[in-house]
């Protein structure tokens, strides 16, 4: 079995405790990989994260924005993550429990050559000749700058039909595990995991557009105009800048997110929020 681990950058905490889940690991004899960052602080080789999705499992170690990390170079591979005292939407296990939960799932694939994981839908956007990452909480379509003065026109249609124009910051689509983020802080409402929707949410629009849920299986379309150029941003990173008049298509990823180990408490997590 092969097992990769990522701690969030910067946090000797969860450097020192990826130490001690690779040392258990390597104890019972499972090849680890580190990420390259996470091999620095504890001086051993590592790898790019990129290649994760040759390991059988991958853990995460820290806050969602590590977790998202983790997922991205991951594919398929199942993700468990520890929470290391944020929200922790994504990672369900606390770090005192870490090493026994880490040894479980070995256990586990090794009885029945799987781990535990349920899968959690990504979306992906494309344009002319180019496809984003597939991102885990949500795709931004929106103009360079926000604020006054600044934003795109959007046109914004679901399936072919159109559900508003007008001016915005820009738009959101989220997915039931990315309600709880960026799209809740631009108003969107919170989905349970689970909830087979993705969730269409506009970024300071200048006529009311209610935030819409709409089916996985949908396309939601967004035409940007109005300014030298869009922004297409995945996860909050991996921008792709759009000329326009331009379309933006989003949709769900082929392959889904897998999160590993048990699941989060929906509702505890949200007693974090501030």
């Amino acid at each position: 079995m092969r097992v990769g681990i990522v701690a969030q950058r910067g946090n000797s905490r969860a450097a020192y405790l990826a130490g001690d889940v690779r040392e258990e690991l390597v104890g019972v004899g499972v090849e680890v990989w580190l990420d390259a960052a996470t091999a620095g602080e504890l001086d051993l080789a590592g790898r790019d994260v990129a290649e994760f999705a040759a390991c059988d499992l991958v853990v995460s170690i820290g806050g969602d924005g590590t977790f998202l990390f983790a997922a991205r170079g991951a594919g398929s591979t199942p993700v468990l993550g520890v929470n290391l005292g944020e929200v922790g939407f994504l990672n369900a296990v606390a770090p005192e429990d870490a090493v026994d939960a880490v040894r479980r799932e070995v256990e586990r694939f090794r009885e029945t050559g799987d781990v535990r994981y349920r899968e959690a839908p990504r979306v992906v956007a494309s344009g002319d000749g180019w496809a984003s990452t597939p991102a885990l909480n949500e795709v931004a379509v929106q103009g360079e700058q926000r604020g006054h003065g600044h934003g795109v026109d959007v046109e914004v249609r679901v399936d072919g039909s159109l559900y508003e124009a007008t001016h915005a910051d820009g738009v959101l689509v989220a997915t039931p595990t990315g309600s709880t983020a960026y799209n809740l802080s631009e108003g969107g409402p919170l989905v349970q995991p689970g909830v087979e929707a993705l969730l269409v949410t506009g970024m300071c629009p200048a006529e009311p557009m209610p935030p819409l849920a709409v089916g996985l299986d949908s396309e939601v379309t967004v035409r940007v105009d109005g300014a030298d150029e869009a922004v297409v941003a995945s996860d909050g990173g991996r921008l792709q800048r759009v000329d326009t008049p331009g379309v933006v298509r989003i949709e769900c990823a082929d392959e889904p997110a897998r999160v590993a180990g048990p699941d989060a408490d929906f509702f505890q997590a949200l007693g974090k929020l501030e």
